[in-house]
């Protein structure tokens, strides 16, 4: 129920009486006046001022209370709005305060170690600078990938300067790493710089492609061999692709395959990290421990 205009306790400065217009609270004060002399009760006339005075107490002390509870509320959790009793007034008096900004959430955290754990196949990578974990990549065996992505030279689709994935090679019929990682390397190609996945031709092609680095190579304690090659594309600088094959320390000590897919030029990156993280691979048990290349096991130029 709306009161009817005329005097009431100010909601916020109960020892004064403020003007009510009948819709909203008006700027205008005054002290309580005194008050009269008894009036004789009885009579509708009587009953009629007590109801309407009971009516305006009852208005006064709810708005009291909604004032009170938004008053909290905004003590509590460092913001809120100062409710004015009347709901409707055109000039109500608010008091905002910023809101506090909401925690980012990064990946990893600085106190991670700047590695990556493939459970499955029981080893863990190092993770370069420049390098994150996967983000948005449909593909389940991508372990890391560089930071970013880059319209294709093409034209088409969307491409990434650097890839790594990591694998268990399921058919393998007992063939030595070395014949694996030579099988694979022609696969790797086409699908890093020939056809994606939905026939396209990010790159425009490739229009050859030269093996640089391959040989015997200690992992993880293991003896794995690796094949890179440097692949030359229609478009853009094309890049270099390896595959890195060894056995596992764990379960069946089923092959592993580790792929690369690095591009060339100046934003593609340090092919010197291809080296990196071949060489800090290590066993999820022996972590902390030797492994990479050996010394007795460097791969041939």
């Amino acid at each position: 129920m709306t009161p009817p205009p005329g005097w009431y306790a100010d909601p916020h400065a109960p020892h004064l009486e403020r003007w009510w217009d009948g819709t909203a609270w008006t700027e205008h004060r005054r002290a309580p006046e005194a008050p009269g002399p008894p009036q004789p009760a009885g009579g509708a006339s009587g009953r009629a001022k007590a109801v309407v005075a009971l009516t305006i107490a009852g208005v006064v002390l709810v708005a009291a209370i909604v004032t009170g509870v938004a008053v909290l509320g905004a003590d509590d959790d460092g913001g809120g709005t100062v409710a004015d009793p009347a709901a409707t007034s055109s000039t109500p008096t608010a008091s905002t305060a910023s809101p506090a900004p909401s925690p980012t959430t990064s990946e990893p955290s600085a106190d991670d170690p700047a590695v990556v754990v493939d459970e499955l196949n029981g080893i863990t990578l190092p993770l370069p600078d420049g390098w994150v974990r996967p983000q948005h990549v449909a593909d389940d065996d991508v372990v890391m990938t560089t930071d970013g992505t880059y319209d294709c030279p093409a034209g088409v689709g969307i491409c990434r300067h650097g890839t790594v994935f990591s694998r268990t090679v399921t058919e393998n019929d007992e063939k030595s790493p070395e014949a694996l990682a030579k099988q694979d390397i022609s696969k790797a190609t086409d699908d890093a710089y020939d056809r994606d996945a939905l026939g396209r031709r990010l790159y425009g092609g490739i229009e050859s492609h030269k093996t640089v680095k391959s040989g015997q190579v200690a992992v993880a304690g293991r003896a794995g061999y690796l094949v890179r090659r440097q692949v030359t594309t229609a478009d853009g600088p094309g890049g270099y692709v390896q595959s890195l094959v060894f056995p596992s320390s764990v379960g069946s000590e089923s092959p592993v395959l580790v792929r690369f897919v690095f591009d060339a030029g100046p934003d593609g990156p340090p092919l010197a990290d291809m080296d990196r993280i071949t060489e800090g691979i290590r066993s999820i048990d022996d972590a902390d421990t030797g492994g990479g290349v050996g010394s007795s096991l460097g791969p041939a130029g």
